[in-house]
């Protein structure tokens, strides 16, 4: 396992699910993890989490659809820790389940709010700060992960937004990445297949049959779970992936080979 001993890793929507598991990760394998969340109550619970395990958290109240509540946060990592070294733009939500023409222009505004303004304004918060630490001297560079969805790279009916959404998280991550990467800010994305979490047990609920569809149509033949993709995030952000910069990892089980 990778070391991320004394590195700061900033992660939104750390209460539940993927950002639950991937501050775990990092906590275990020896970060300083900044829980950032819209519910104090389960950004707590992860902060608790990490410290019964012996390690240092602080959770920071954010609304990543807010650029004013994601500079604070990021200036209360640095006030607190005194840098940045990890970002992880994870906050999302998934929306209505229903056909383009049965979505209101509230419901599309939402999710772009949420999961493409979420990544925009987290990374340029992180960027920021990142680029100032090289400034003043210290370690140059940093990594930036965001988590887009399956439903990034392919088409997926009854949810045009949310698939809107994160198609345009990969082209932030792109984008951010050939513009930065002289700088050595290493910039990418990961790409779930349906995964646990609160988000996909609503999905469930709304449309009962989804999952034993879903089961069958991923080679593997079931769901990912939050440590795989946490594992995949560390993965990106470790020191001795230099290289990689730009991508967008899919965790599908196999279900774009084909």
């Amino acid at each position: 396992m990778a070391s991320f001993t004394d590195q700061i890793a900033f992660i939104t929507g750390a209460g539940s699910g993927i950002g639950r598991a991937t501050a775990l990760a990092f906590a275990k394998a020896g970060a300083q993890v900044v829980v950032a969340e819209i519910n104090p109550v389960n950004g707590q619970k992860t902060v608790d989490q990490i410290q019964g395990l012996g390690g240092g958290a602080l959770f920071v109240a954010c609304n990543v659809a807010n650029p004013e509540q994601l500079e604070a946060a990021v200036q209360k990592t640095v006030d607190h820790y005194g840098r940045l070294d990890i970002g992880i733009n994870n906050a999302g939500i998934g929306g209505k389940y229903g056909r383009l023409l049965e979505h209101t222009q509230e419901d599309f505004d939402q999710i772009m709010a949420v999961n493409v303004g979420g990544v925009f304004y987290g990374m340029q918060a992180q960027i920021r700060q990142m680029l100032k630490q090289r400034e003043v001297g210290r370690p140059a560079g940093g990594k930036i992960v965001n988590v887009s969805s399956i439903a990034g790279v392919r088409g997926m009916p009854m949810g045009a937004p949310y698939s809107a959404s994160k198609h345009a998280v990969i082209g932030l991550t792109k984008t951010a990445a050939l513009e930065y990467a002289r700088q050595h800010i290493r910039i990418n994305a990961v790409c779930p297949v349906y995964t646990h979490s609160a988000m996909v047990d609503d999905l469930f609920r709304a449309a009962p049959d989804m999952e034993q569809k879903m089961r069958r149509r991923i080679p593997i033949g079931r769901l990912g779970e939050p440590e795989e993709i946490a594992q995949a995030i560390l993965w990106l952000c470790s020191d001795e992936n230099e290289f990689v910069t730009g991508q967008a990892i899919q965790l599908d089980g196999g279900l774009t080979a084909g």
